[in-house]
């Protein structure tokens, strides 16, 4: 958690340092589901389970300039523990990203975004019981590198609704059954600056 709060702390200071010279900012909440290949349960043959199903909140921001191209933050997170062999886990999936976002009409438009980010699983164990001395979870963190997109539609004033995907490929994901994964979703969010 402590990662997550430096980099959402570092993130924040960038956006708020560019927002003098940028074109526009957008903020999102969303939620989406992952896909994977391979079996849909967990094979004790194996070891592994398949990444996949429940529901993932995600909240992103971005900070738009000149020729529609900027950067931006994404946190997806499973909404509630998944069972990995009977132990509760919980991957949360962090992504910073180049954004192009060329207009298509005064009301639609493309977000696509390619970058680098990072997944910690976490896999929560039941004896910790004082948090002060002692954690209750280990973590699996993996390096990946994410591509997607999604289209806006201005439904009132500055507000958003935007269907998307993203595909990611965690660099040594031991932990589940294939390094490819599919996000697919939706976010409402609202832009400030011009529409």
């Amino acid at each position: 958690m402590r990662h997550f709060a430096f980099f959402a702390t570092l993130f924040a200071f960038s956006l708020l340092a560019s927002l003098a010279s940028a074109q526009q900012a957008d903020a999102a909440l969303g939620f989406s589901a992952l896909m994977s290949p391979g079996a849909s349960t967990c094979s004790p043959a194996t070891l592994t389970c398949p990444e996949k199903g429940g529901v993932y909140p995600s909240v992103n921001a971005d900070v738009i300039f000149h020729r529609r191209i900027g950067f931006g933050y994404e946190v997806a997170w499973r909404g509630s523990q998944g069972s990995y062999f009977g132990q509760p886990y919980r991957p949360i999936i962090n992504a910073f990203n180049a954004v192009f976002q060329p207009r298509i009409s005064k009301k639609v438009g493309l977000d696509l975004v390619a970058g680098v980010g990072f997944q910690d699983t976490r896999y929560y164990l039941p004896y910790c019981t004082n948090p002060v001395t002692c954690s209750n979870y280990t973590t699996s963190k993996h390096f990946l590198v994410d591509i997607g997109g999604g289209i806006r539609y201005y439904v009132w004033g500055h507000m958003f609704l935007r269907p998307e995907v993203r595909f990611y490929n965690l660099h040594n994901n031991t932990d589940f059954t294939s390094g490819n994964i599919v996000r697919v979703g939706a976010s409402i969010g609202y832009t400030i600056g011009p529409e």
